[in-house]
C-alpha cells in the first residue's frame, strides 16, 4: 500500500460485539445454573425484560429510532451484567429498582451510548445494596449445601410471589466473603472458619468453578480481542499484590490470593466490568492505573470495609479518575513531543 489507511482488520458493529459478550458470558451463566440452581434463569429474563423496557422508554422520550438502539444489545449487555452482580431469586422490584437507574439514570441522563461517567450495571448495583442490604445479602445457597433448590417454578413463584411456605433458610445462605469477614471479626479462628462447608478449595463451594467459567469467557475476549490484557491483568495483579501485602502485614490470619480471585465478583469485573470501553481508562499506561487502583481498592474494601464484596464500588471510584487518568497518559505523537535538540527552533 502506497497510502493511508493502514488498517487492514475488518470494523466490528457494536451489535456483534455486544453479541460477542453475552456469548462469553454463557460458561459462567450454566455453572451458575448447574451449581445453584435455574434462579439465575429469572434474574436474567426480569432484567433483559426491564432493561428493554426502559431503554425503548428512554429513546421515544428523546426522539430517538427505538429500533435502532435496541439492536445495538448494549442494553441487554447492562441487564445481564447487572443480573449476575445480584443475588437470585430476589423480588421483582428489587431487579426493576436497579434496571431503572442502570439504564434511565446512569446511561441515558449522561446522553446515552458512549456518554455515561459510569459503569451503568455497577450504577444499579450500588444504589441497590446501599438501599436494600437486606434483600441484597440474601444469595442462594449452593445446591451440594441447600436444604431445597427451588425449580423454575417455585423460582418464579419466589420472585413474584415471595417466600410462602419455603423458608428462606432453605434456599439462601450466607457468601463465603461475607461469612469469613463476619467469623473473623467475631474472633473465631481462621482454620475453623476454612473448614466449614460453605468454603471450598480456594474459594467459595460452588463459586470458584463459576469464578473459572468466567475466567474461561474472559480469554475468549481476549483471543477475540475485543479486550486488551491491560485492564485484566492489571486487576488481578494489584488484587493479589494487595492480598499478599495484607497477609505480610496483619498479625492474624487472612484469606490469600487464590480465594480472593475465585470469591465473589473478581472474574466478572476484572474481564466483563471494569473493561467497558466507556467508563474505563482508554490509554495503554490509563488501563494498568486504572485497573491497578480498582484491584486494590477491591481488597481494601473486602478485607475493611462493610460491604460483602468490593469490585462495584472499587470500579465505579476509578470510573470518576478515568478522564483524568487518561489526559495524563496520552501517547508520545510522532513528531510533537521530546525535548528541543540543538540548534531546533
Amino acid at each position: 500500500m502506497t497510502g493511508s489507511p493502514y488498517i487492514t482488520q475488518p470494523r466490528r458493529e457494536t451489535p456483534r460485539i455486544m453479541l460477542l459478550v453475552l456469548l462469553a458470558l454463557l460458561p459462567g451463566i450454566v455453572a451458575h445454573w448447574w451449581l445453584f440452581g435455574p434462579g439465575i434463569w429469572v434474574s436474567l429474563l426480569l432484567c433483559s425484560l426491564f432493561a428493554i423496557g426502559f431503554e425503548s422508554l428512554a429513546l421515544l422520550m428523546r426522539n430517538l429510532p427505538i429500533g435502532f438502539y435496541l439492536r445495538d444489545n448494549t442494553a441487554l449487555v447492562t441487564a445481564w451484567l447487572l443480573a449476575l452482580s445480584m443475588p437470585t431469586l430476589a423480588p421483582w422490584w428489587l431487579y426493576l429498582v436497579g434496571v431503572f437507574f442502570a439504564i434511565i439514570v446512569a446511561k441515558h441522563l449522561y446522553g446515552g451510548m458512549g456518554q455515561n461517567l459510569f459503569n451503568p450495571a455497577m450504577v444499579g448495583f450500588a444504589v441497590l445494596i446501599l438501599s436494600f442490604p437486606v434483600q441484597m445479602t440474601q444469595w442462594p445457597a449452593p445446591a451440594a449445601l441447600a436444604a431445597h433448590v427451588p425449580s423454575l417454578t417455585e423460582s418464579f413463584d419466589l420472585v413474584f410471589a415471595g417466600q410462602g411456605s419455603l423458608s428462606i433458610d432453605a434456599y439462601t445462605s450466607a457468601t463465603p466473603l461475607d461469612s469469613l469477614k463476619t467469623q473473623l471479626r467475631a474472633g473465631t479462628a481462621f482454620d475453623d472458619i476454612i473448614g466449614q462447608a460453605i468454603f471450598g478449595h480456594v474459594g467459595g463451594t460452588g463459586g470458584e468453578l463459576v469464578a473459572l467459567m468466567f475466567l474461561a469467557g474472559g480469554l475468549l475476549l481476549l483471543a477475540l480481542r475485543l479486550i486488551t490484557w491491560h485492564i485484566p491483568v492489571a486487576f488481578l495483579g494489584a488484587m493479589a499484590l494487595t492480598a499478599g501485602l495484607i497477609q505480610l502485614i496483619e498479625p492474624g490470619p487472612q484469606a490469600g490470593i487464590l480465594f480472593h480471585w475465585a470469591a465473589g465478583g473478581a472474574m466478572l469485573g476484572a474481564f466483563f466490568i471494569a473493561t467497558d470501553p466507556v467508563s474505563a481508562a482508554s490509554t495503554p499506561r490509563g488501563k494498568l492505573i486504572y485497573a491497578a487502583g480498582a484491584g486494590f481498592l477491591t481488597v481494601i474494601i473486602r478485607v475493611y470495609g462493610n460491604l460483602p464484596d468490593g469490585v462495584a464500588f472499587a470500579i465505579l471510584l476509578m470510573n470518576i479518575a478515568a478522564p483524568l487518568i487518561d489526559r495524563y497518559t496520552q501517547p508520545r505523537v510522532f513528531g510533537h513531543a521530546g525535548r528541543k535538540g540543538k540548534g531546533s527552533r
